[in-house]
């Protein structure tokens, strides 16, 4: 439920606070004074879309905060998105979620859920949970095929069921298109395997290994250079320890001579200590050279075999035009575009895939239309029911769900509205016989019974009263105060037979003066300025005792 609702310098809003409680709550006031500038301001708070406009003039942003009482789904999802819930209730331990919306003057825009950024999907996506807004509009959208068909299932809950429809359609389009695809290419494609057969079975015969390019290179240089090896280890040997004049030995000696010494003079201790290491690495490095040459040989035969590889590999990369080193990845990727081109190519099993994907379309666009058809007969009973208290007597409306030949991607049948406007007159559809006002009636019983049928708390319509007056008027205010029982609802109304059934009225107001502009402020009524508001509805510019008098009656009822 809505708690709180911040606007600052907002279109002609300069600042403004309102607190909201249960039931049905009206908002009145002159044409043109800004009341549906509230329900704008809410909606930016839910992650609508903005830009720079909405800034008041001469302001640097536009600043919208929405309090909300949270219920179990919020909570789960705030947890899940990781923002903290806000304070928590210790009677009824519900919390409350904080939504806000800056939009700065250059039209840039930030979203935060409890102080935390947070993405514009993620405002929206909390907002569906806490709010449904009906806008004055809505009536117009009922024209539209595609609206239709949202409003019905999103009513009967079958949106998800309808959204997996959609994506086993695309699948099965897809595969239908790999299958037309491959016939119409196949002379490309079986061109295209040659190719690709022919440079496999060069790469397959060579085989290039991954890394091998640079182990055949190294390997090369040091059977190429081995008697310069030999002759270079051999020297190094002999001169740190196999010649008469070898360093190690001569080292030694020094060293056992520094040893006799330092017991006379201790000084000499740090010298000693220096050399001793020299001498221990001296005599690994003459292990490490000897161990090497063991290993080293003049081998003519693998030095030709080693040739003749990298021979094989240069040929090999000049013959595709690669680098070398990158034959072994490039036999892989060859290897992978022929399996592809001989699945594209085989037409038996892209029919046989074109089948599971059509046979799993049509069993679940089989069950959609079933739930599809239970839900329809309920909604056309109900919307009729609400055509009749509506002045809309004998009329009647029904859910037709119009067979699709062969589906669509909406499922196998689209869903169409129509409506008889009197007793005796044939069911046609909605976009072609219903009048303007007929129209608002109807989109408003559509309304009243999807609200009642949604979890969300919060429920909000924008002057949905258009083109309604008289007893319609009174029986929508009834409806809609009879919706607030179980739920917050709020309504723009121009209607005094709505407003006079609200448990709770704000009066919206707008103000001109040269230092601020215009301005527009909010006044919740109390008892006696409440008979004054719905009189001002009644009587237009001059109020009587006889318009206070008939709406204190109305108020009163």
């Amino acid at each position: 439920m809505l708690r709180h609702l911040s606007i600052r310098d907002f279109v002609i809003v300069a600042a403004l606070d309102l607190e909201f409680d249960s039931g049905f709550t009206v908002f009145s006031g002159e044409t043109g004074a800004g009341k549906s500038i509230l329900i704008d301001a809410l909606a930016l708070a839910l992650g609508a879309r903005a830009d720079a406009s909405v800034v008041r003039a001469g302001e640097a942003r536009a600043d919208i905060t929405a309090e909300f009482d949270t219920h179990a789904q919020v909570d789960e999802w705030l947890e899940a998105q990781a923002f903290a819930t806000q304070s928590v209730d210790p009677e009824t331990h519900e919390g409350t979620v904080l939504l806000r919306r800056v939009i700065d003057a250059n039209g840039r825009s930030r979203a935060f859920v409890n102080g935390t950024v947070a993405t514009l999907a993620q405002l929206r996506e909390v907002g569906e949970m806490l709010v449904d807004i009906h806008g004055q509009h809505a009536h117009q959208l009922l024209m539209r095929p595609d609206a239709q068909r949202d409003l019905f299932d999103t009513h009967a809950g079958l949106i998800e069921a309808a959204t997996a429809i959609s994506r086993a359609w695309r699948g099965w389009r897809d595969a239908a298109q790999a299958v037309e695809h491959a016939q119409t290419r196949d002379r490309e494609i079986q061109l295209e395997r040659e190719r690709l057969a022919w440079q496999l079975a060069e790469l397959d015969k060579l085989a290039p290994q991954p890394g091998e390019w640079e182990e055949v290179n190294t390997e090369h240089r040091r059977l190429s250079h081995s008697a310069n090896l030999i002759d270079g280890v051999q020297s190094a040997l002999g001169a740190l320890s196999e010649s008469d004049e070898a360093m190690i030995t001569h080292l030694g000696a020094i060293i056992s001579k520094l040893r006799d010494l330092a017991e006379i003079d201790p000084e000499l201790n740090d010298a000693l200590a220096a050399l001793e290491p020299a001498e221990i690495q001296l005599q690994e490095a003459a292990y490490s050279l000897s161990h090497y040459a063991q290993r080293l040989e003049l081998d003519p035969d693998r030095l030709a075999q080693v040739e003749k590889r990298l021979d094989a590999l240069h040929s090999a990369a000049r013959k595709f035009r690669l680098k070398p080193e990158t034959l072994p990845e490039e036999h892989r990727a060859r290897r992978a575009q022929l399996d592809a081109l001989d699945a594209a190519a085989d037409l038996d099993s892209l029919r046989a895939a074109e089948s599971k994907a059509k046979d799993a379309y049509l069993t679940d666009a089989k069950q959609l239309s079933k739930a599809r058809a239970k839900a329809a007969k309920a909604l056309g009973s109900a919307v009729t029911t609400g055509m009749q208290e509506l002045s809309m007597a004998g009329g009647s409306f029904d859910v037709a769900l119009v067979a699709l030949p062969e589906g669509g991607a909406h499922g196998l049948e689209q869903v169409e509205f129509r409506v008889a406007g009197h007793a005796g007159v044939p069911l046609r559809p909605l976009a072609k016989v219903a009048s303007g006002g007929e129209l608002a009636r109807i989109s408003l019983a559509l309304a009243v019974i999807a609200s009642a049928a949604s979890p969300t708390p919060t429920l909000i319509f924008d002057e949905v009263d258009t083109g309604i007056g008289g007893g319609v008027a009174e029986v929508v205010g009834r409806l809609l105060h009879q919706l607030g029982r179980d739920r917050q609802v709020l309504c723009v109304t121009h209607l005094p037979q709505v407003a006079a059934r609200g448990d709770h009225h704000f009066q919206v107001a707008k103000s001109t003066n040269g230092k601020s502009g215009t301005l527009s402020t909010v006044t919740s009524l109390d008892k006696a300025s409440r008979i004054e508001e719905v009189a001002r509805m009644l009587g237009g510019l001059e109020i009587t005792a006889t318009t206070r008098k008939h709406a204190k009656e109305m108020l009163t009822a």
